[in-house]
């Protein structure tokens, strides 16, 4: 095995970083997903790094925090996202609201203040769903603020410093850092131009619009959707007939609509799900049937909870099997309220 130096798409090949081997290729179809860049932001990964400052998207981050969180006594603990796009956008969300609910059950929520500080316009990216997370926060006594644009981290101060020069004074730092493609992306010209070292694709078909025979998957492709597993799913399920019918030199009949489903645990033994795609933002409703649910869109519920813990045993037992998810992978406006 050996990591890849440098993709060459004009000559249909890729070079080896081991040996510095070529394997040519008559289609490429790159996957390299997404990685956190806490050393991308000044301050950030410097002497406190898992001490005040933690990460969560990586095994060693989540661990220690786990560690130092048994023995906090409270403070201001501010979870902060970098910049966006993130794997899986939910997940600070779901973070600031199960420490919500474990800082009860620790009896010491009324010594912990929460802020959730966000790139975003609101809670969420899209209006109406960031009006109604925006009001569950609320209601949970978790502070949102947002369009802050992360300059700096000043770990001596313990404070957090915008572009247009707000700050934000922490005990408990939980970071979400830049996320960013592989690098062999940016050293193989093949990226947006941006910086972040993702592959500019067709959203639908998810092939180059340079090269004939690239298609790219999951995190490392620059669409405008969620980096998140149930998108990298449904757009699988699209591009394996597609890719069949592409190497044949047929028309690719089937296009991706952005079809995003999410569970989000809230705490207290419920949870929240979420169902959109390129043109529908999540909306109330029931899923998957109008009417009965069973599961509730937008809108807390134990249901949903039990909802996420089914999922979790269909993703070990099921998906990672390679058995099919019986979900469709073109959104559904059934149940959806407008």
């Amino acid at each position: 095995m050996s990591p890849i130096e440098v993709i060459e798409p004009e000559h249909n090949r890729v070079k080896l970083a081991k040996d510095g081997r070529y394997l040519d290729y008559d289609f490429l179809v790159i996957a390299t997903g997404a990685r956190t860049h806490p050393e991308e932001t000044p301050g950030l990964q410097e002497h406190e790094w898992h001490k005040s400052i933690y990460d969560f998207y990586t095994v060693e981050g989540a661990l220690a925090l786990q560690k130092h969180l048994r023995n906090w006594e409270g403070g201001r603990l501010v979870v902060n996202v970098v910049e966006n796009p993130i794997k899986c956008p939910v997940a600070p969300l779901e973070f600031i609201m199960l420490a919500d609910w474990f800082f009860h059950e620790q009896g010491i929520r009324d010594r912990v203040e929460l802020i959730y500080a966000t790139p975003l316009p609101g809670a969420f990216t899209k209006p109406i769903a960031s009006k109604q997370l925006g009001h569950i926060l609320d209601e949970k006594n978790i502070k949102v603020e947002p369009e802050f644009m992360v300059m700096e981290v000043n770990p001596d101060e313990k404070k957090i410093v915008s572009y247009d020069e707000r700050e934000i004074e922490y005990d408990l730092l939980v970071t979400v850092p830049l996320n960013k493609g592989d690098e062999v992306i940016g050293r193989s010209g093949m990226d947006a131009g941006d910086g972040l070292n993702y592959v500019p694709v067709d959203k639908h078909t998810f092939l180059s619009p340079t090269y004939g025979n690239v298609f790219v998957l999951g995190d490392a492709a620059a669409v405008p959707t969620s980096k998140a597993g149930s998108v990298a799913h449904f757009a699988v399920d699209i591009f394996a007939e597609n890719f069949v019918r592409h190497i044949d030199g047929l028309e690719m009949h089937h296009k991706f609509d952005g079809h995003a489903n999410c569970f989000i645990e809230s705490g207290f033994g419920k949870g929240l799900l979420i169902d959109f795609n390129y043109d529908v933002e999540p909306l109330p409703g029931r899923y998957p049937l109008p009417g009965v649910g069973p599961f509730k869109l937008l809108e807390e519920s134990e249901m949903n909870h039990w909802g996420k813990m089914m999922f979790r045993w269909m993703y070990w037992n099921i998906l990672l099997k390679g058995a099919e998810l019986p979900l469709p992978a073109k959104m559904s406006m059934s149940g959806k309220w407008r």
